[in-house]
């Protein structure tokens, strides 16, 4: 079926779910043939994808790869080596006044799935859901993001001559057309976004008791002990931080520590700075750009929110911000009152591991939280005195990359999780099953 042609959101459900109802998209032979008909988009088709993401947000051809396509193709392989063990039936044993019965779970798919993907990561937080709900075997509604016009275009066109279309359909536009979805009865639907359009989603999703993954935000911290080696931590912070110009969900959005540490970080920051960069990351090749001048605004009008230890240039016109650093910030200077998602990152003083928990605990709960220590007490306080969606000991954002750990946030942050077997048991429901002779 050609996708090309005008449809209702409603006639586009009812026709998708014809297809689940079918029992088209249930046999594992349907499922796998999908992930390597969508692996085989992203070798083929890899530097269109990353020319689009280059046009929305400046990416370089290696970052869109490393970050955004083989991302993705990770996930397919980790998911095609292992869907036959997950999706295997668990036997459970059974109380001895049952008699002779046997009990056991098994995974069914929910049905239609509906993905809205974000512009920061437009190809791999639409494909690699994608790549979830048909594993778990269902019928799926890709809406990418039109903050991201190129990439949305390229993989709307794309994924109708990879996927099968009686299956998998996507639908482009903005506001509008996201309502229109939304006023519609799906099986789950996965959200990554922020927390005010995560509200509406939730509260759509209500009048159908549609069950949802919120894949939101917040201002994840990174807190940094005493007598750490800077260099490294300065390193492995401006690298995380910085990536798709601090477009990133998880990127640590401040530092938390000591003011004698602070001090020192401060030069070890602008130095790690210029060895990813150069003395001007406008002239980087490898430095990305704000994605459009809404944004560009909002940023920029946190520059002031603390001491410029590093950066500080912009220029609206090609929608570029220096990586920056601030320190002396106050709590509650504006920096500090939403999610940044841009390259500025302020650190906070505090004066030890007591005042930093506090800290991180009076604000809401942070979808990662990073720590820069060699002390295994710390650690375990931080792990077990803190709740945070993610948790990273010595690296920032390395925790997205293993598929054996769930993706997900807590609180304010989110709700619920995916990648590799975790999306299987996001879009599937695990039925509970019985069976007993009857004599």
């Amino acid at each position: 079926m050609n996708n090309a042609a005008p449809e209702q959101p409603a006639e586009l459900v009812a026709r998708l779910r014809a297809t689940f109802r079918s029992g088209t998209t249930r046999p594992v032979a349907w499922r796998t043939g999908q992930l390597h008909r969508l692996r085989t988009l992203l070798t083929e088709q890899g530097e269109t994808i990353a020319a689009a993401l280059h046009a929305d947000l400046g990416k370089s051809s290696t970052e869109a790869h490393r970050t955004e396509i083989d991302f993705v193709i990770r996930e397919i392989d980790h998911t095609l080596e292992h869907l036959d063990g997950w999706l295997r039936p668990e036997q459970v044993p059974v109380p001895a006044f049952l008699g002779e019965a046997s009990a056991w779970t098994r995974y069914d798919p929910l049905g239609v799935v509906l993905v809205i993907a974000p512009w920061n990561y437009p190809a791999q937080l639409l494909l690699a859901p994608v790549a979830g709900a048909l594993a778990a075997g269902n019928a799926v509604v890709a809406k990418p993001s039109e903050l991201a016009p190129a990439t949305s275009a390229a993989l709307a066109r794309l994924l109708p001559q990879y996927l099968d279309t009686d299956a998998v359909a996507v639908v482009e536009g903005g506001v509008p057309e996201t309502t229109a979805l939304l006023e519609q009865r799906f099986d789950h639907i996965l959200y990554t976004g922020n927390g005010t359009v995560g509200r509406i989603v939730m509260a759509a999703a209500a009048r159908h008791l549609t069950p949802v993954t919120l894949e939101l935000g917040g201002k994840s911290p990174a807190f940094v002990d005493r007598g750490t080696d800077l260099d490294a931590v300065a390193a492995r912070l401006a690298a995380g931080k910085f990536l798709n110009a601090g477009q990133t969900c998880v990127a640590p959005d401040y530092v938390l520590t000591d003011p004698e540490t602070a001090r020192a970080l401060e030069g070890a920051l602008a130095k790690a700075v210029e060895s990813l960069y150069g003395p001007d990351a406008s002239a980087s090749p490898e430095y990305g750009r704000i994605v459009d001048e809404r944004h560009f605004d909002r940023l920029t009008a946190l520059l002031e929110s603390g001491r410029q230890v590093t950066g500080g240039a912009h220029d609206r016109d090609s929608k570029y911000i220096a990586p920056t650093v601030l320190a002396e910030v106050s709590p509650d200077a504006p920096v500090m009152r939403e999610e940044i998602f841009g390259p500025i990152l302020p650190i906070v003083e505090v004066p030890g591991l007591d005042e930093a928990i506090d800290f991180i605990n009076d604000r809401d709960k942070p979808l990662a939280l990073y720590a820069f220590t060699e002390s295994d007490t710390t650690r375990e306080r931080l792990a077990a005195e803190t709740s945070s969606g993610g948790l990273g000991f010595g690296l920032p954002l390395a925790h997205l990359t293993i598929s054996d750990l769930p993706f997900g946030g807590v609180g304010e942050s989110g709700m619920g999780s995916y990648h590799g077997r975790y999306s299987i048991e996001t879009f599937s429901h695990r039925k509970a099953v019985l069976a007993k002779t009857l004599s």
